[in-house]
């Protein structure tokens, strides 16, 4: 008699992995939620951090004037600006983006368009990812186009058109972030509690305790490659060189040049 209450709950532990669907149809999805059955086919394959594209070889015009919408830029490839050995100039190296693998893509990026001029005004204009260079070490990055300002000299968007400008790049971490000896900007606790004896003359030690919230600027090229004149769309190719994280200023920023697709809208 005392098996039974242990029986009766190995019996409903059963049934529920009986009674659990093993996949979701898109037939049993109801209206405009139909759509989320496909989910496993998006997630960990990149396709959420694509951005539309045109037909190659587009050569229609867009008057440069009204409203740029939709901006969307899709990082395909990364450098990062160092010296290998010593006394020689510093170059940009090839590296590779370690994290997040697909969600790097900056996009609904919009913005007032006159004469020529881009000036952003919102959207989901920034990105971070962190970059490994070929000797191994990682530069985190805040990829931006925060508060950019492009200009080209030419009066409509076309093949060969240039906007060249620059962007706002914030602090890789906010004054809160707490790093592993619970230091912060806003917090209040500026130095490690076992060093007892600061001061002197050592500026790394200073610079790791006296956090600082820094931030940079970038420079960006935006090249149109393909215009669709009906929908007033337009893609091309985007590189952009900006600084990675300074850790709240305890260590120097490197220069990241990325490169990659670019789509936009005119509305």
């Amino acid at each position: 008699m005392r098996f039974r209450p242990l029986l009766a709950l190995v019996l409903a532990f059963c049934l529920t992995f009986v009674a659990t669907p093993s996949r979701v149809s898109a037939e049993f999805v109801p209206g405009k939620e139909r759509g989320n059955a496909q989910f496993a086919q998006t997630v960990n394959s990149g396709k959420a951090g694509e951005c539309p594209t045109l037909k190659a070889g587009s050569a229609g015009s867009i008057n440069a004037d009204g409203r740029i919408k939709d901006l969307c830029l899709k990082p395909t490839a990364v450098s990062v600006k160092l010296a290998t050995r010593k006394r020689q100039k510093a170059e940009f190296l090839d590296s590779k983006i370690i994290s997040p693998r697909f969600n790097t893509s900056i996009s609904e990026v919009y913005g007032d368009l006159s004469g020529g001029k881009f000036t952003e005004k919102g959207g989901i204009d920034f990105s971070l990812f962190t970059v490994m260079a070929p000797n191994g070490e990682e530069f985190p990055l805040v990829f931006s186009v925060k508060d950019l300002v492009a200009t080209s000299s030419d009066k409509s968007i076309a093949p060969g058109s240039e906007f060249k400008g620059s962007t706002f790049v914030p602090s890789y971490r906010t004054g809160d972030f707490l790093d592993p000896k619970s230091r912060a900007k806003d917090t209040g606790v500026d130095y490690a509690q076992g060093l007892v004896a600061l001061g002197g003359d050592d500026e790394e030690l200073q610079r790791e305790n006296i956090k600082r919230d820094l931030t940079g600027n970038g420079e960006i090229t935006l090249s149109i490659d393909s215009v669709d004149s009906a929908t007033k769309e337009f893609s091309g190719s985007f590189i952009a060189i900006q600084p990675s994280d300074n850790d709240l200023g305890s260590k120097d920023p490197a220069d990241v040049k990325v490169t990659g697709d670019l789509y936009g809208r005119v509305a």
